[in-house]
């Protein structure tokens, strides 16, 4: 990955890890968590594709994973976001832009769903039955009515900046400069020197002749 997407990434992974840590949880609302941090991961899959997902999927789960007041084994939620990380990052649109949000926005109920059914299946497989107590069908509602709702103020923000992040401005003004000056150099700097040569050396050219003739009109006239 470039330096500016590991930067970006790693900014928006724990602003969003710490705002659900410490404002979404406390909300005790009926149901699922906002998942916040699924958000950021599907915004930056959807504009870096199916491996720049994954990469960043799995550094937000593992990190979600160790930081407090985690109480499930370390890389099951990493497992969960690489995963939905790539899927959402085959979707990518080819232009790099969206055209509706409605393609978005089923990615984002796509998700939450699939992260629910995903990591309730990998807690099952570890021995963790918490989401039979809790009740598998209210967490998938409330997982993808809470993200539905969320998606709108943080997914065309998070693929705002990822766009341009990724058109590196600075970048842009250097190679274009870097342009200029390669062609300022292969055309002023040579092709017109040259030509401006040979123009002037056929004006000589022609002068030799004129002044050539005038001589030999002058012989004969004498």
């Amino acid at each position: 990955m470039r330096v500016n997407r590991i930067l970006l990434s790693s900014s928006l992974i724990v602003v969003a890890l710490v705002v659900q840590v410490s404002v979404l949880a406390r909300l005790h609302l009926p149901g699922a968590v906002p998942d916040l941090l699924l958000l950021v991961v599907l915004g930056l899959a959807l504009v870096y594709g199916h491996v720049g997902g994954a990469l960043v999927g799995f550094a937000a789960g593992l990190l979600a994973d160790l930081a407090p007041p985690a109480d499930h084994a370390a890389g099951r939620y990493a497992l969960v976001l690489c995963v939905i990380g790539y899927l959402a990052g085959l979707v990518k649109p080819e232009s790099g832009q969206v055209r509706t949000a409605a393609g978005p926005m089923l990615v984002v109920v796509a998700a939450a769903v699939g992260s629910t059914l995903l990591y309730a299946g990998v807690g099952a497989l570890v021995g963790d039955t918490a989401a039979r107590h809790v009740g598998l069908s209210g967490l998938l509602f409330t997982a993808a009515l809470y993200d539905l709702l969320l998606a709108p103020f943080v997914v065309p923000g998070v693929m705002a900046l990822a766009r341009r992040a990724e058109n590196d401005p600075l970048a842009e003004t250097n190679s274009a400069k870097a342009g200029d000056i390669s062609s300022g150099w292969l055309s002023g700097g040579t092709g017109l020197r040259i030509g401006g040569q040979r123009s002037g050396l056929r004006v000589k050219a022609a002068r030799a002749r004129s002044a050539r003739a005038g001589r030999i009109k002058g012989v004969k006239r004498l």
